[in-house]
């Protein structure tokens, strides 16, 4: 008799790497913490000791777990990358925003299988709440309005145009050469645009609050987590030309397939 292996439960062991993260995390936000400047005198790109602590801690403990496995990380770089699951971490996702005591950053937990994004959570210690995917479906988790925990699936909202439509990005200002004169003819055509957010944005997306993120020059750690959280609550995610947004680049996001269709023909000029 053939013995058939246990399906491994990525689900439970990425609850434990956000658990671990926010471990390292939490004690500096709010807190004196200096963050270097990674572009030594380019756009400030910082790194702070929280996010080199909770990428090391979620690196040792997938090691112990998954020895096979391939990871990606924003702050220690890649390794087995052509390994069948590779882990994507960016231990704090906003941190312009963590280092402003801004509560808009999280940890971004998100795993390929053969190039695939598969599962991915957004969690963010802080405001004790987590988003999570597999593609299929996707959910908060949280406190609730009367303190107690609370879950809820996430479902994207219709929005048939950019007239209707909600957009975020970061920032105009962080968009890649070439990329913010097609941004703004979008943005002149929708209902209302906002700026901030980070990882946030694609959360809220699926939580049905806004319609459409668009945003340029991301690596793949910026994105990977969050492409099953959108497609989980019924959402799209792609390049700005229609292709997968796995590694990153020219990324468009929206709830509903018609405001994506538009803004994708609206960004092509």
């Amino acid at each position: 008799m053939k013995l058939v292996p246990k399906p491994v439960d990525f689900a439970a062991f990425v609850d434990d790497l956000a658990r671990i993260s926010g471990e390292a995390t939490l004690p500096f936000f709010r807190t004196a913490m200096h963050a270097h400047d990674k572009t030594n005198g380019g756009m400030f790109d910082p790194v702070t000791e929280a996010d080199r602590g909770a990428e090391a801690a979620m690196r040792r403990h997938i090691a112990s777990h998954f020895p096979d496995h391939g990871i990606i990380g924003e702050e220690f770089g890649a390794e087995r990358e052509d390994a069948d699951f590779v882990w994507v971490l960016d231990p704090i996702d906003g941190t312009k925003s963590f280092i402003s005591g801004l509560p808009v950053w999280g940890t971004l937990i998100g795993l390929n299988h053969h190039g695939h994004p598969c599962y991915g959570m957004m969690h963010q210690p802080f405001t004790r709440e987590s988003f999570f995917g597999d593609g299929g479906m996707s959910h908060w988790r949280g406190i609730g309005i009367d303190g107690k925990p609370a879950e809820r699936r996430l479902q994207t909202r219709a929005c048939a145009s950019l007239a209707e439509a909600t957009l975020m990005t970061t920032h105009p200002a962080l968009l890649s050469p070439g990329t913010l004169e097609p941004y703004r003819r979008v943005e002149e055509k929708v209902r209302l645009s906002r700026y901030g957010g980070d990882c946030y944005a694609y959360c809220v997306l699926a939580a049905g609050h806004i319609d459409l993120v668009i945003e340029s020059g991301l690596n793949a750690y910026d994105i990977v987590a969050l492409v099953p959280i959108v497609e989980g609550a019924g959402g799209i995610v792609t390049s700005w030309d229609g292709g997968s947004a796995a590694k990153g680049g020219t990324i468009i996001a929206a709830g509903d397939k018609r405001v994506h269709e538009e803004a994708m023909k609206v960004l092509a000029g």
